[in-house]
């Protein structure tokens, strides 16, 4: 079993080898009980989120706007390797 904390700071790489930046942030929806793992937010945007830097507090339809590019689904996820994330190609702009 993988903890949250341990996706955080990785390097989210593309098969091919393209880099899309650092899993900042991961995203979930509350699913019964548990929260459901939905997307890691990457890269410039995903790290200023994480600070609360133009997150949208709630102007959802913003939120999407603003940082729908900086998000990898997480069924894009396919492996943990060498403290990287790999994920499949073309799946960067989430």
């Amino acid at each position: 079993m993988t903890r949250l904390s341990e996706l955080l700071d990785r390097q989210v790489v593309t098969e091919s080898g393209r880099s899309l930046g650092r899993a900042f942030d991961v995203r979930g929806r509350w699913s019964g009980k548990e929260v459901k793992v939905i997307a890691l937010a990457v890269g410039r945007r995903g790290f200023l989120e994480r600070l609360g830097i133009g997150s949208s507090r709630g102007e959802r339809r913003r939120h999407h706007k603003t940082w729908k590019h900086d998000t990898v689904p997480w069924e894009a996820v396919l492996r943990l390797q060498d403290g990287r994330i790999v994920v499949r190609d073309g799946t960067e702009s989430g």
